[in-house]
C-alpha cells in the first residue's frame, strides 16, 4: 500500500532540497563570479555580487601565463586511462566475488575498503621511490596506474553491488547454452549491468579528474594536470583570489559539462536494482 504524501510534505520536501543544493552550489557559483572581477574587486569588503565592473581579463592573463590545452590534456588522458584500466581490472574481480563467493569474500571487501582510509601521505614516499627507481616521476603513465590503483576499490564494491542484483539463474543459462567464461561476462553479464557500470565509470573518472595530492607530488610540468594547474597560482606573494578564480573555472567547466549531459546515467546507474 503507498503512502499518501501530503501537499504540505511535499513543499517541505522541495524547499529543503532547493536549500541544500544551493549551498552546494554556491561555492563553484562565488568561484565563477569572482573570475570575472579585478583583483581589488575580489578581495572588497563588503563581497561584490553584481554591482562590479565585469571583465575578462583574468582568464586572457591566464592563458597567457599557463598553457591550458595541455594541462587539459594531461587531465583527460590521465581520468580517462585509469578509470578504463580500472574498469578492465575490476570487471572480472567484481564478477568472481558475485558469483563465485566464498566465506572470504566479505573480508576481501572490506579490507580493499580498508585502504581508502589510509592516510595518502603514509605511502607517498615508498610510492615515490618505485617512481624513481622506474623511471615514472613526471609521467602520465605512472599517474595513470597509481590513480587506477587508489579507486580500484571503490570501482570494485561498486560492480559488485551491481552485479549482485543480476539473477545467477541468467548465467547459469548461458553456461548450460555453452557459453565460455570470456563470453559470459562479455555478452551477457556486462550489458545486463550497463547502468551500474556508467555510473562507475562516471564516478571514477570525475574521481582522477579532481585528484589533487598524487598529481601535486608525482608531476612537475610533462604530465601535470589541471589540478596542477589550479595549484601553480598559489605563490609566496600571496593568492590571487581573481586570476585563482579563472584557472578554477576553466578547470572545473569541462567535468561540470560532462555532469551536467551524463546526469541521467549516473541517477539511473546509482539507483540500479533499488527497486525490484
Amino acid at each position: 500500500m503507498s503512502r499518501t504524501v501530503t501537499k504540505q510534505r511535499k513543499m517541505i520536501t522541495t524547499a529543503a532540497a532547493w536549500t541544500i543544493g544551493l549551498i552546494i552550489f554556491f561555492p563553484i557559483y562565488w568561484t565563477i563570479l569572482t573570475s570575472f572581477k579585478t583583483e581589488a574587486q575580489a578581495i572588497n569588503d563588503p563581497p561584490l555580487f553584481f554591482a562590479f565592473d565585469w571583465t575578462l581579463e583574468n582568464y586572457a592573463l591566464v592563458q597567457e601565463r599557463s598553457d591550458y590545452m595541455k594541462f587539459l590534456w594531461n587531465s583527460v588522458i590521465i581520468a580517462g586511462g585509469s578509470t578504463i584500466l580500472g574498469i578492465l581490472v575490476a570487471i572480472p574481480a567484481a564478477w568472481s566475488m558475485a558469483f563465485v563467493p566464498s566465506k572470504r569474500t566479505k573480508d576481501v571487501l572490506l579490507w580493499m575498503l580498508s585502504t581508502k582510509m589510509l592516510p595518502a601521505v603514509g605511502v607517498l614516499y615508498p610510492i615515490s621511490l618505485i617512481f624513481v627507481q622506474f623511471d615514472l616521476l613526471d609521467t602520465r603513465g605512472g599517474l595513470v596506474v597509481v590513480l587506477m590503483l587508489i579507486n580500484l576499490p571503490i570501482i570494485v564494491w561498486m560492480l559488485y553491488t551491481y552485479f549482485k542484483e543480476i539473477p545467477g539463474e541468467i548465467l547459469e543459462a548461458a553456461r548450460m547454452d555453452g557459453a565460455t567464461l570470456k563470453e559470459e561476462i562479455l555478452y551477457v553479464l556486462t550489458p545486463m549491468a550497463i547502468p551500474g557500470i556508467a555510473s562507475t565509470i562516471l564516478l571514477n573518472f570525475i574521481l582522477a579528474w579532481n585528484e589533487a595530492f598524487w598529481t601535486l607530488n608525482l608531476t612537475a610540468a610533462n604530465a601535470a594536470p589541471l589540478t596542477a594547474f589550479i595549484a601553480s597560482y598559489s605563490s609566496p606573494e600571496g593568492l590571487f583570489f581573481a586570476k585563482l578564480s579563472a584557472a578554477s573555472t576553466m578547470a572545473i567547466t569541462p567535468i561540470l559539462i560532462l555532469g551536467w549531459f551524463s546526469q541521467k546515467q549516473l541517477v539511473r546507474g546509482l539507483t540500479f536494482g533499488a527497486v525490484k
